[in-house]
């Protein structure tokens, strides 16, 4: 099995265990706190981000590509020095801009946010900072040496403690009032992020085949070459998510002026913003675990690709994730679009958001393009042009939220459909530039097979909904109609040709006899 299969695969176990454990904590967050609280944890969350995001200063992806380049090469030395620069970077920027995110909260939540209730999720969230920015140097190298266990496990460590304690936090603070409640879901995070940090250090020492102590600060005053040879990576890709983090950084903010704008009260609209994004969104981005799989795996594999001039290499990569993408986020699509409804009722106790996910769920499926897209730019020396999409995109969509929101008729739907055209206008724009940059071959025959299936099981999804018994309860009904929607689109898409005997082969138990029965059907 191939390094970029085998550290795909472990990173969609770990992605499908995170996904499945974040979704407790928000079920347990909404049931606790409700929408309003949502509201308000999800307003100070962009915030969070976009710290980061200045604070990591996109090295992670530059870690992952030169530590994979080094590797190939068996330069230490070479490795040793751009760890050493980027924890200097990281740490020294956290010591900034960490403070900095203290001394701003007021100010964000009375005037930017004009809610004060999220002072003190930002005043919550603000420790997180450093212990992130380290454990994202860690895990860049980990990445880059195509080791996707460590990162994985850390993963799920940090949700398994912030699930301990969410419920625990949330409802002792929740007598204080609910942006007390909404800080304490805030200061479970940080906990779980400091326990992660905390395995992946024991990992890099465990691992790495080089003393990090020695000459540490000898290697990074003679780092200025490796320090701008990170940077050639690390600042278009910081332009890229500084984009992404500044435009969400600013979305609740124009929500709230264009919701105002049409009327809404702010307490209202807190409420509805946390029905899209705390409620909705999560449950549409759920597939992207096995996008961010895939790109996370293609960086270094497409980097090293890349140096040994490999371009067939570097297509079939593309080709695999594009597929592979196309195939989990369709069955997403059916799933989320069929289900909208009763999902919402099951897991949050209300139906609010079921209009967003009907309203989006359909255009998804160029969402879980992006991620590897995105990846393969990176690891072409693109970021650039990546940044450049992705700015097009946001200001595309914060300008549609803006319009269409501050108008009564669409209100909170317009924010919907200011974000659904800015992830479908920055895929687009990536898809072309990945055309001009490596030759890509078009299986028309393979496209349009899976969106006749997609159609398919959609229709035949509805049919098995209506068809399960009402006696049955809610939740036994839900998943007795996802997991039949589920056998359905499989089984039409093996008997299609669509995933390939020697790929089936590969899952790990169940892939033999599987590919067996694929080759028996495929072969009537």
């Amino acid at each position: 099995m191939s390094k970029f299969i085998k550290g795909t695969l472990i990173l969609l176990v770990a992605g499908l265990v995170t996904r499945i454990l974040g979704f407790i904590n928000r079920i347990v967050i909404a049931r606790f706190i409700g929408e309003e609280g949502v509201g308000l944890y999800m307003m100070a969350f962009p915030t969070f981000i976009l710290v980061v995001t200045i604070t990591q200063l996109g090295l992670p992806v530059a870690i992952s590509k030169y530590v994979a380049e080094a590797a190939a090469k068996g330069d230490y030395g070479k490795i040793k020095k751009i760890l050493a620069v980027s924890l200097a970077t990281t740490i020294s920027l956290s010591l900034i801009f960490t403070p900095a995110l203290f001394l701003m909260a007021p100010y964000l939540s009375e005037t930017l946010f004009t809610d004060p209730r999220t002072r003190l999720p930002l005043l919550a969230i603000a420790p997180i900072v450093p212990i992130v920015a380290v454990s994202s140097v860690i895990r860049g190298y980990f990445q880059g040496r195509q080791n996707m266990k460590p990162g994985a496990v850390s993963q799920v460590i940090e949700q398994l403690i912030r699930i301990t304690l969410i419920a625990v936090l949330t409802k002792s603070f929740l007598p204080y009032g609910i942006e007390y409640a909404a800080a304490g879901a805030m200061i479970s995070a940080v906990i779980g992020e400091l326990a992660s940090l905390a395995y992946l250090i024991t990992a890099f020492k465990v691992k790495k085949k080089f003393p990090m102590r020695q000459n540490f600060f000898q290697f990074v005053q003679s780092g200025k070459s490796t320090f701008n040879e990170l940077m050639r990576i690390a600042l278009p890709t910081t332009g890229s998510r500084m984009i992404g983090s500044i435009s969400w950084f600013f979305e609740p903010i124009v929500v709230a002026h264009s919701l105002a704008l049409a009327g809404v009260a702010a307490g209202v609209a807190t409420k509805q913003y946390g029905a899209l994004t705390g409620f909705a969104l999560p449950l549409l981005m759920l597939p992207s675990f096995i996008t961010f799989s895939l790109s996370t795996s293609l960086v270094p594999a497409i980097s090293e690709a890349n140096s040994k001039k490999n371009f067939k290499s570097i297509e079939h990569l593309l080709q695999q994730s594009l597929r592979f993408s196309l195939l989990t986020g369709g069955l997403a699509v059916i799933v989320l679009y069929v289900l909208a409804e009763p999902l919402m009722l099951v897991m949050y106790g209300t139906d609010s958001g079921t209009q967003f996910i009907k309203l989006m769920a359909p255009f998804f499926i160029f969402y879980y393009f992006q991620g590897p897209l995105q990846a393969t730019l990176q690891a072409l020396d693109l970021a650039r042009a990546a940044m450049i999409n992705s700015l097009v995109g946001n200001i595309a969509k914060t300008a549609v939220i803006f319009l269409l929101a501050s108008q009564p008729a669409f209100g909170i739907n317009g924010a919907a459909l200011g974000l659904t055209l800015g992830f479908v206008l920055v895929t687009v724009l990536h898809f072309a530039t990945v055309l001009k940059a490596v030759s890509f071959t078009f299986h028309m025959r393979e496209y349009i097979k899976t969106f006749a299936i997609i159609a398919a099981t959609m229709w035949l999804g509805f049919q098995i909904w209506n068809g399960i018994g009402t006696g049955l309860a809610l939740s036994v009904r839900v998943l007795c109609s996802a997991f039949a929607i589920t056998v359905v689109y499989c089984m039409l898409v093996l008997l299609s040709g669509l995933v390939k005997k020697e790929e089936i082969e590969r899952l790990p138990g169940i892939g033999k006899p599987l590919s067996l029965l694929t080759f028996s059907w495929n072969k009537r």
